[in-house]
């Protein structure tokens, strides 16, 4: 499966980033390389993820990385998985 960023995930990591990197550049390098190798592996495994909690659609998946919710949406039928959302987890639902 090919996996697309879309704009809406790309605008809320970058600023995600930058606020790190206001701290700790390195830390900010380490987690955008961290997250793009999640996102490299979606395209072998996507259904590893659990369904989202913010959506009522199997092909919707939630994956949890340190602290965060990257949230994608998987399109068999166009063999694609859309990266599209980024937020900060919470327990509070």
């Amino acid at each position: 499966m090919k996996v697309k960023v879309l704009q809406s995930f790309r605008l809320k990591f970058n600023d995600q980033l930058l606020y790190i990197a206001e701290d700790k550049p390195s830390a900010a390098r380490k987690f955008r390389n961290d997250v793009l190798v999640k996102l490299k592996d979606l395209a072998v495994m996507p259904y590893s993820n659990r369904k989202s909690v913010y959506f009522r659609n199997e092909n919707i998946r939630d994956l949890v990385f340190k602290g965060y919710v990257i949230i994608y949406r998987i399109k068999p039928e166009l063999n694609e998985i859309e990266v599209f959302g980024f937020i900060k987890y919470s327990n509070t639902l």
